[in-house]
């Protein structure tokens, strides 16, 4: 027995060698007479007879699917005793990706299946692979060899898009994407102290990463600052707050506080608005040392010079 193959929705012929002693032919599915000569007996339209000659009898199967795999026989009746030649058609199906988990949002700690179901002949291998480009702990490489991803106690450096893929070598491989967003509480990364001068502008920046988007607050010790006072503004966007003080006076010199906040919860930083030097009084200071290094050079010359006298 023969074996041929075809890809689904390619066209699949299947031929007969026979001589002049052939008195009757006929092609078969199973037990089904699908042509007997050159008279069809099969109602289906995609089958057609391709050749009747002395030496060939062949018939053509189009758009062929995975219901028409199977075994075709083809019989020749000559003088003496009848003859078969069969013929196995194995259907390949390129890789399909049939059912994908849907986006999904967890909060950090949470354990994920993500699910990928394919169908394919021959049955495609199912690939899971981690998008992000970030790099992992030791052996969280998050590439998995199987339809289910299976994720326990995932971190915030597992969010990203996760990529299915189906392989079979018929066609090229299927290929969905699932994004995974992982919610986690705030966490203040930058809050530095800032100073500035008398009349100066003065800026105290809090920066906090979060997902969901932290919301910011500012306090001065136990008091919340709003966005209207005279000379202040606050602003946040993203993950950066900022307030500005446009004139700063010695009232503003002190601990300020930053409060981060997201639906899972809160975290806060000291920042201190401390006063700094004005450009005047250091290039003021600045003079008053040299005087000084001046002076002392002076007298240093004159004690040389009463020793050498001496």
């Amino acid at each position: 027995m023969e074996t041929a193959t075809s890809p689904v929705r390619m066209a699949e012929s299947e031929r007969c060698t026979v001589d002049d002693r052939v008195t009757r032919v006929a092609w078969l599915n199973r037990s089904t007479i699908l042509y007997a000569g050159n008279d069809k007996w099969s109602i289906d339209n995609r089958v057609v007879i391709l050749s009747n000659t002395k030496t060939q009898y062949s018939i053509k199967i189009h758009n062929v699917d995975i219901y028409d795999e199977g075994p075709y026989t083809c019989s020749v009746q000559t003088d003496n005793h009848p003859k078969t030649s069969r013929v196995h058609l194995i259907v390949q199906v390129p890789p399909q990706i049939v059912n994908i988990s849907s986006d999904i949002t967890v909060n950090e700690g949470s354990s994920v299946t993500l699910m990928c179901l394919a169908f394919g002949r021959p049955e495609p291998t199912v690939t899971w692979r981690h998008l992000s480009g970030k790099v992992h702990p030791p052996g969280q490489t998050f590439v998995s060899e199987d339809e289910y991803l299976e994720i326990t106690g995932i971190t915030r450096e597992q969010s990203g898009e996760y990529e299915c893929s189906a392989v079979n070598d018929v066609a090229v491989p299927d290929v969905r994407k699932v994004k995974v967003t992982v919610n986690y509480p705030p966490y203040i990364s930058n809050a530095k102290n800032t100073g500035a001068s008398v009349g100066q502008k003065g800026i105290l920046q809090c920066e906090a990463s979060a997902v969901p988007v932290a919301e910011f607050q500012w306090f001065k010790e136990d008091t919340r600052l709003a966005n209207g006072l005279e000379g202040v503004r606050i602003e946040s966007k993203g993950r950066l707050s900022t307030l500005t003080f446009f004139n700063v006076s010695e009232k503003d010199y002190g601990n300020y506080t930053c409060v981060a906040m997201n639906k899972l919860g809160n975290t806060n930083a000291s920042i201190i608005l401390y006063e700094k030097e004005s450009e005047e009084e250091a290039f003021g200071e600045e003079e008053d040392e040299e005087e000084e290094e001046e002076e002392e050079e002076e007298e240093h010359d004159e004690e040389k010079e009463a020793g050498f006298m001496e």
